[in-house]
Formats: C-alpha cells, structure tokens, sequence
C-alpha cells in the first residue's frame, strides 16, 4: 500500500474520521486516513451504533428533507412535535449535572440538523423512530425525547454510506495500520509514526486529525481511570479502541478534558462476549427497564427504573449495575410490557427466563436470592399508586408510594403472567474522558494554546458528557466536530 506524503492524515475510520476526511477533501485537500482495525472490522464503534439522532427541528418539514418518505404515513396519528434548542441545552446540562462545556455545547447544538443534511447528502439514509422513541397509545404515537428520526440500519448502513462516499472520493484508507506516535515539528505536527505487519514506518501529513474513539476496549486503562472492576465490564463495540490517540497527544503536551472516570455504560446482556459482535450488533443492549422490575444478587431493587425515559438513563444505569455483588442484575417484566419490548428482547443469543408464576421465576434467576427477591416483589406489587392511566410516551406519574426505591413512573404491578426475566450486566460503549480542543476542533496544549496542525473530533474529545448521556448526541457530536476538524486541518 502507498504511505505517500499527504495535507491530511485521518487517524480512524468510523463516524468521526469518515466526515473529517471528507470534509477535508471538499475543501481541496490531499487526505489520507489509518485503521487500526482489519477491513472487515473498520469503522470502531460506529458499525455499532443503533443509529439514535439527536438534532434540533422545529416541526415535520425539517424532517421531511431527511426522509421524505414520512409524508407517506398516517400523519394524523403521529405526534412528531419539536425540539429546539432550548431543550436541547437544557437536557445537556441536566444530564452531566451542567458541567458540559458550554462552548462546545452550543457547536454541537447549532450545527445538528445541519449535520442531518450533511449526512443525507453523502448517502445515510433517515427514517421515523416509531417504536423506539414513540408508542402506540389510544391508536396515536407521539414522540418524546427529541429523536424523531434515526439512521435507517443503523451503524451498518452508516459505515457502508460514508465509505462508499469516501471510496467516490478516492480517499484511501490504510488498515490494519496502527499510529502510535505523533511527528513534530518547530512549525508543529509533521505526521506520524505507524506500524504494519511488524514494521514501523513515518507517514508525513502537513496536519493530523484524531478520530480514533476513546479508550473503552483497554481493560487496564478502564480499571486506571474508571475504577475497580471496570477491567472485568464488556464493551459493547470494538476492541480496537484502545486509547492510542489520547496517549500519543498527550505524550506531546496536548490538555485532557471531561470525565475520565466516567463512561456511556448501559445494560448489556450478562453472557454477551467481551467485545462487541458485529452479527449482533447493539442488540444485547436491554432498553425497556422503566416498565418492569430490576433485581441484584440479594433480590433487592437498587435504582428507580421509572425516573425517565431510557434515553435519559440508560448511558448511566449501567454503573448501577456494576455496583451490585457479582456484577449483574435481573429485568422482570410481565405480559402487559411484553408487547412494548424492542426487538433486542427477542434476538436467539439472550439470557432469558419465563415462569408462569413469580415464586416459580425467582427461583431460575441465577445467582439471586430467592426469598428475598419473591419478597421484593410482593411488597413491589403492594405498594399503594395513584388512581392514573399507564402512558408510555409521557412521564405518567404512574408511581409506588413508599418503598424504600419507590418507582416515580410506569410503575405497573407484575401481576399478568407469564412472566419474563433477562440476565444483565454493564456493557462500555465509550469513555467520556478526552482531550481539550477548541471549538474549531484544534487540540490544545496544557496552557491552553493550539497545537499547530493537531486536530480531533468523536469519542476522543472531552468535555461534553459527564456521569450521564443523552442518545443520539454521539452520532451529531462525530459528525459536527469531524466536519468542523477536516475542515480546519485542510486550511492548515
């Protein structure tokens, strides 16, 4: 493969890397990107991604020009509503207790539904998200959460669309080549150091972008950063995200930023493997836990499943569970949530039990305290609730009154067999912990100067998510900033 001198070197071929390169290429730049990874498994964690979308719209025609195809459905029973900036700031900063960095925050807000377009015009194709961020109530959908639309096919598609385009582009992508080290100048970055199959070698770049992901499949640096037992967690993506953009950077003099001890980790299921299996995709992810029951080893409850949307506490439930003895939990549902169950729920490979009583089902849940957990299921049932209607699209104040967790919402009894039970543990999606850039995407030194010629864009960056996230910010996150740093590196 030809290691020519280039005006960009991408490093990565995911989400982030693949709109940087072409971004720099439209602005009439030499680009090249590395991947670590083999061809068959390019891309990092966005060939995983569910393809959630989170941008700014004001109503349907903003999402008519992502699929036009939506004004073919029963738009009379179909509650797209809005969301705007405002809410979107706001469930930014309520989500990383306002700690998010406000200028990056308002980049990533402003430029979303631009970045829906961006995508759109380079091949990823949209679709409603009914089912996933709406159901069916009364023969309505009504939206909730600001994820109107998600990519059709997911991380997949994605990954096929941008690098068909880069492959129309003629940007060559150099796999199974591994940057480790960044070249320096006194005019600043002059390439990197690389290796394939046993041989280093110089790769010269007038400018250097890192959309490499973040450091999640490194089991040591998630125990050195994240905490104890944090090694023994599964990743849901890629195992080749292991934090060499963040050390190469840093080894030059380039700031850290954001939450180093915190991580995008959801429920994930508890015999998954230990890195992410693409034939599965995100499908061991177990999403509808507000409406059912979540028990620990001792058949204790130990977080409110109904405090809000999914969306809102998946990225963080998952530290929960990391908490609990053994590292695992359970999910009870019973058969009036069955039906609202995503698809994830009913894929072959899943750790899965059904009784058709409660006092049999405690007993097939390994590694659970029966007693105990017949007992909290009992007292769960017992518990005194408001005289109001079950409402999935809403927060429905649906609550138990008086249990030492009480649920604030969807709390419906388990009382309708047969009953369901899906063995969970935590899956690492991402690390929060990043470097510091700009809002033009360059990275910065420890006194807070750009490193001439250093970008990055993705998982790498820090300072935009803290103990929590909101889905679909990842996706708009990679493609805004890779443009921005593509962009910026091609005028460098």
């Amino acid at each position: 493969m030809d290691y020519e001198p280039v005006d960009v070197l991408v490093i990565g071929a995911g989400n982030a890397a693949a709109n940087a390169a072409l971004a720099a290429h439209e602005a009439g730049a030499r680009v090249a990107m590395l991947e670590t990874a083999p061809v068959d498994a390019r891309a990092g964690n966005s060939a995983f991604t569910g393809g959630a979308f989170r941008f700014v719209y004001d109503g349907i025609d903003e999402l008519l020009k992502l699929d036009p195809s939506i004004a073919d459905l029963d738009l009379a029973n179909i509650d797209f509503g809005t969301y705007t900036t405002e809410q979107y700031f706001d469930d930014m900063g309520r989500l990383t207790d306002y700690r998010c960095d406000p200028d990056l925050t308002e980049v990533l807000i402003g430029g979303s539904y631009q970045s829906a377009l961006w995508l759109k015009r380079h091949g990823v194709k949209f679709q409603p998200a009914l089912g996933r961020q709406a159901f069916k109530v009364d023969g309505k959908f009504k939206f909730w959460g600001g994820l109107a639309c998600h990519i059709h096919g997911g991380g997949l598609h994605l990954v096929a669309a941008l690098h068909a385009a880069l492959e129309k582009a003629r940007i060559p992508v150099h796999y199974d080549t591994t940057a480790y080290q960044l070249l320096t100048g006194d005019a600043g970055i002059q390439g990197v150091k690389a290796r394939r199959g046993g041989r280093s070698f110089d790769l010269r770049a007038k400018s250097v972008v890192l959309a490499c992901g973040g450091f999640e499949s490194n089991a040591e640096m998630r125990a050195r950063y994240i905490g104890p037992n944090w090694d023994l967690a599964k990743v849901r993506g890629t195992r080749f995200n292991n934090g060499y953009g963040h050390r190469m950077a840093m080894d030059i003099g380039a700031a850290s930023a954001g939450h180093w001890s915190g991580a995008h980790a959801v429920q994930w299921d508890m015999n998954a493997p230990p890195y992410g299996d693409i034939s599965i995709g995100d499908r061991f992810q177990k999403h509808n836990y507000p409406f059912g029951v979540i028990l620990n080893a001792r058949g204790e409850r130990f977080l409110d499943e109904g405090l809000d949307f999914h969306s809102y506490t998946y990225a963080k439930y998952g530290h929960e569970v990391m908490k609990q003895p053994g590292l695992f939990a359970w999910q009870v549902f019973d058969q009036k949530i069955v039906g609202l169950l995503r698809e994830e729920y009913r894929i072959a490979r899943i750790t899965k039990e059904t009784a058709g009583t409660l006092e049999e089902l405690v007993t097939k849940l390994t590694g659970v305290d029966p007693v105990a957990a017949l007992a909290t299921l009992k007292a769960y049932n017992a518990a005194p609730r408001p005289d109001v209607p079950f409402n999935p699209n809403v927060h429905d104040g649906f609550r138990t009154i008086g249990l030492p967790i009480d649920k604030t919402n969807w709390a419906q009894r388990l009382d309708t067999p047969p009953y369901h039970a899906y063995g969970v543990t935590a899956g690492v999606t991402f690390t929060f912990g990043g470097l510091k850039v700009s809002t033009e995407a360059q990275v910065l030194d420890t006194s807070g100067n750009p490193i001439n010629g250093l970008f990055a864009a993705g998982e790498i960056v820090g300072g935009l998510y803290y103990h929590n996230y909101g889905s679909g910010t990842g996706l708009v996150a990679g493609v805004t900033f890779g443009r921005i740093a593509g962009e910026g590196a091609a005028r460098a």
